[in-house]
C-alpha cells in the first residue's frame, strides 16, 4: 500500500547525506513507492473551528531524495495539508533541543491519534527524554546523580571520588559535555555555567575510563535488537560521538548488551517508540535511551550490510495496517 509520509525534520539544504538517518529512512520509503513531504515543525497550525475536534495542519512541500551530493533532492511549492486527512505517517525526525518548542510540538501531534500514526509515538517522546527515561533502568547505569546546587554535586563527588563528567540533560550529541578532573577544580565553575545557560537540573556520573574501548550505539526496532555500532573517541577527545570527531567500528553484543536489550524491548514496542538508539559504554553501561530522532543505521548497515531503513519501514507499515 502506497503511504503519504510528511517528515517533520530540520532544512534538507542542511542534511548530510552521507550519515543522516533521516535522509536514509527518506531514501528507503521513496524506494517502496511511499509519497514524501517535508515540512517545519514551526509551521503546524490547529484550529477548533474548523472540523470535529480541531483541524492539525502544516506547510508542507512534496520532495524526491537521491543519495548525489550537491542535489540529494529536489521539492515542489509548499501546500497546507491536513495531517489528519492528508497525510498516512508523520516521521518526527527533527533534532533537539528538547525544549518548549520541541515539547509542543508532541502536543499538537498527539490530537492526530486515532487517524494519522506518528513516529515516533509523540507522547511517549514527549515522556521519555533521553536521559531522563533512562533512570527506569537504573540497574544498569553507572552511579548517576541529577541536580543543580554545588553542594550536592560535591556530596556525590565524595562517596564517588574520582574524574566526573558533567552533561546537560537535555543535549545531544555530545555538545557541552564536560570531563571534571579528580580534584574537582573546575567543578564550581561549570556548576555556575550550566546553572545560568539551562533552567532544568544537570547529570553527573564518574568518568568511565572504558569509554576509551567504545561508545555502543545500539539500535532497537520496535523492541527488537536491529544492529549496532562501535564509536570510539578521536585524537584528545574523551567523547565518542561521530559528530564531535568518534570513529565507528563494527559491533556485536556482549551478553550485558542482551541483557539490556532484553530487558528495554517490550516497554520501547509497548510505548510506540519503533526507531530507538541506546548508548552502552564499556559493553555493560547503559548511558543514554535516544527516542527524539536517533542516528547510527547508516553506519550499522555500512558495517553489516543490513537494511534497517527497511525493517523500520516494515514495523511501520505494519503498525498503520493495524490501525485498521
Amino acid at each position: 500500500m502506497k503511504l503519504r509520509i510528511a517528515v517533520q525534520m530540520d532544512p534538507l539544504e542542511s542534511v548530510n547525506i552521507a550519515g543522516d538517518s533521516s535522509f536514509a529512512l527518506m531514501l528507503s520509503a521513496q524506494a517502496r513507492g511511499h509519497e514524501l513531504f517535508h515540512y517545519d515543525v514551526r509551521t503546524l497550525s490547529y484550529d477548533t473551528s474548523v472540523g470535529a475536534g480541531g483541524t492539525l495542519t502544516a506547510w508542507a512541500a512534496p520532495v524526491s531524495v537521491q543519495r548525489l551530493a550537491g542535489d540529494h533532492f529536489s521539492r515542489e511549492d509548499y501546500r497546507l495539508l491536513d495531517l489528519a486527512r492528508d497525510i498516512d505517517v508523520v516521521l518526527m525526525r527533527q533534532d533537539p533541543p528538547f525544549d518548549l518548542g520541541y515539547i509542543t510540538g508532541t502536543h499538537l501531534l498527539e490530537r492526530l491519534a486515532g487517524r494519522t500514526l506518528v513516529v515516533n509515538d509523540p507522547v511517549a517522546v514527549r515522556n521519555a527524554p533521553e536521559k531522563v527515561f533512562v533512570l527506569d533502568y537504573a540497574r544498569f547505569m553507572p552511579p548517576t546523580f541529577i541536580a543543580r546546587r554545588i553542594e550536592d554535586v560535591r556530596r556525590f563527588h565524595a562517596a564517588h571520588p574520582g574524574d566526573l563528567v558533567v552533561k546537560p540533560l537535555h543535549g545531544n550529541g555530545g555538545k557541552a559535555v564536560f570531563r571534571v578532573p579528580a580534584d574537582g577544580s573546575n567543578l564550581g565553575a561549570l556548576t555556575e555555567l550550566f546553572g545560568q545557560v539551562w533552567p532544568e537540573p544537570f547529570m553527573v556520573q564518574p568518568f568511565l575510563p572504558s569509554v576509551s574501548e567504545g561508545d555502543k550505539r545500539i539500535v532497537l526496532v520496535d523492541g527488537e535488537f536491529a544492529g549496532a555500532i562501535n564509536r570510539r573517541p578521536g585524537e584528545g577527545e574523551f567523547r565518542s560521538n561521530l559528530a564531535v570527531g568518534g570513529f565507528a567500528e563494527a559491533a556485536s553484543l556482549t551478553a550485558r548488551e542482551e541483557e539490556i536489550c532484553a530487558a528495554l524491548g517490550p516497554d520501547l514496542k509497548a510505548r510506540g517508540l519503533v526507531f530507538v538508539g541506546i548508548d552502552v559504554i564499556g559493553g555493560q553501561w547503559l548511558t543514554e535511551i535516544n527516542v527524539t530522532s536517533p542516528t547510527g543505521i547508516v553506519a550499522i548497515d555500512r558495517f553489516n550490510g543490513t537494511d534497517t531503513g527497511a525493517r523500520i519501514w516494515d514495523a511501520i507499515e505494519a503498525r498503520h495496517a493495524a490501525m485498521g
